[in-house]
């Protein structure tokens, strides 16, 4: 299906950290899965001090059935498209790539008892959208989030975190690492080194085998390498259509 660019118009921009926000607008959005992303364009001056359109790939948080969509994202330096978003104010516009797209979705899961959420940043955005169906809590018998950040202040949708926790207590767990601060009773580190220890399993009070997990994760490239080799060596493996395993990935960077 080609891809087709729609307006949208921002409802509300807000700022979460001095570098994280939560973008929601109205579109006219095509059926979509909950995990997939769409690439969002943003009108902005380039380096020649002349308007030109910039585009990059965003998850969705939201459900198909949302009134309104809604992304989580960080400014970088220098970054066009990050940066242009972020100057959005309610009633501006900017185009969003349709259809939805990307295979890190629940329909591609295998059935087993476990599903580990791992995410870093605002990889953690895609899973928001899986919590808020049905189908994730119809499926799984336990399921873990684990968010890791640099600094606490990062862990951003605190009050969606707790209506899960609240709605699912013995079904779902949320675990947040920091890898630059201590905090008591927050897991310190980077998630490979903390399965790789032990800790994360220990934190959970659930194991991570071939036999009943399934690891999704989403974030950085070095989250996602490293996860796999500590996994290879419990004999985990990435999931694939063809060939069925224990691994699904999406890197936003």
């Amino acid at each position: 299906m080609a891809t087709n660019w729609i307006s949208a118009t921002v409802i509300e921009n807000r700022q979460l950290t001095d570098r994280h926000f939560a973008l929601i607008f109205e579109a006219k959005l095509l059926p979509f899965k909950a995990g997939q992303f769409a690439r969002l364009q943003v009108e902005v001056l380039n380096d020649d001090g002349e308007l030109e359109k910039f585009a990059n790939p965003y998850s969705l948080l939201n459900t198909p059935n949302d009134k309104y969509a809604e992304v989580y994202f960080n400014t970088v330096t220098n970054g066009k498209v990050s940066n242009g978003l972020a100057s959005l104010k309610p009633g501006d516009t900017l185009e969003i790539a349709q259809p939805c797209v990307g295979f890190f979705v629940l329909s591609q899961i295998p059935d087993v008892k476990n599903l580990w959420m791992l995410s870093t940043g605002t990889g953690v955005g895609p899973y928001f959208s899986m919590l808020k169906t049905a189908e994730v809590w119809e499926r799984f018998e336990k399921i873990i989030l684990v968010h890791a950040v640099p600094i606490a202040n990062e862990l951003n949708y605190s009050d969606l975190i707790e209506k899960f926790t609240i709605e699912y207590p013995e079904q779902f767990q949320f675990i947040p690492i920091v890898s630059r601060e201590d905090h008591e009773g927050i897991l310190k580190g980077r998630i490979p080194a903390l399965i790789k220890s032990g800790e994360l399993e220990a934190k959970a009070g659930i194991e991570i085998s071939k036999e009943d997990s399934h690891i999704m994760q989403c974030g950085n490239s070095g989250m996602l390498k490293d996860t796999k080799e500590v996994l290879k060596e419990r004999g985990m493996d990435r999931h694939l259509n063809h060939k069925p395993g224990h691994i699904s990935s999406e890197q936003y960077f």
